[in-house]
């Protein structure tokens, strides 16, 4: 894994899962590696949760000075690219979903939870969330606590069984896993393979001269799309693992 790392210009990592627990902010020692990944490297986060979470869970919490021009926010699995510069964010694009879709896919998941059998009798907070470019289903909702949303569906089975329901009713959309509750659709091909493109084509690095790093790299995971680029995919468990990968990228160029 280490000898072809200090070959590498960019490292784009997943968040929930990957980088913090679900919809939990970074912890200190994955501050402090993020922010000196962020001197060496330009760095990319592309993940299914909106602007609002990146803000809160990344952004919030790296460390006083780090180089933020170096970071490309890539919400929504890609549908939406925001950069730094002159002491602000700045979004690129949105690839924004419209009314009547909102409305399909909606109702798509509504009809695919209850014929599954998977509702969950006990929910925090709003279930179905429109992210403007994506529709998530969360199936303890938006706010569940971690240890309910870790148990729910561990091995994927029960989301597996959704999504399958959702490709017959939703064909002209992506439907991806994600998280530890979450289903993400977006338009058709607008997943994270879009956004490592957006990054190749707005940053001008070549897709194999980037590393990506995420949790759900199997097939029908949200990171899986990352799988066919040629940027080299290292597939992790938790944040404990991507800290590692974190170290053994940065000893590469020290």
């Amino acid at each position: 894994m280490g000898s072809d790392f200090d070959v590498k210009k960019l490292v784009a990592f997943d968040l929930d899962g990957t980088l913090a627990e679900s919809k939990s902010a970074i912890d200190a020692e994955m501050s402090g590696l993020l922010g000196g990944l962020l001197r060496l490297l330009k760095v990319a986060v592309i993940s299914g949760g909106d602007l609002a979470q990146f803000q809160t869970q990344l952004i919030a919490n790296l460390p006083q000075g780090a180089p933020l021009e170096n970071l490309s926010m890539l919400p929504t699995c890609g549908t939406k690219f925001l950069r730094y510069a002159d002491g602000a964010w700045h979004e690129l694009y949105s690839e924004n979903l419209s009314v009547a879709q909102k409305q399909k896919i909606t109702a798509a998941l509504e009809s695919a939870v209850a014929a599954s059998g998977f509702g969950a009798q006990k929910v925090w907070g709003e279930v179905i969330e429109d992210r403007e470019s994506q529709i998530t289903y969360s199936a303890l909702g938006q706010q569940a606590p971690l240890d309910a949303k870790k148990t729910w569906d561990p091995d994927f089975a029960k989301r597996h069984k959704i999504k399958e329901l959702l490709d017959v009713s939703l064909p002209e959309f992506s439907v991806r896993l994600g998280g530890s509750t979450s289903i993400d659709v977006t338009l058709p091909g607008i997943d994270k393979a879009y956004g490592i493109g957006k990054l190749r084509d707005i940053l001008g690095i070549a897709t194999t001269d980037m590393i990506y790093v995420g949790d759900a790299l199997f097939p029908g995971g949200n990171d899986y799309p990352a799988r066919g680029t040629g940027a080299a995919c290292i597939q992790v468990r938790d944040p404990n693992e991507s800290k590692r990968v974190i170290e053994a990228i940065t000893a590469c160029f020290s």
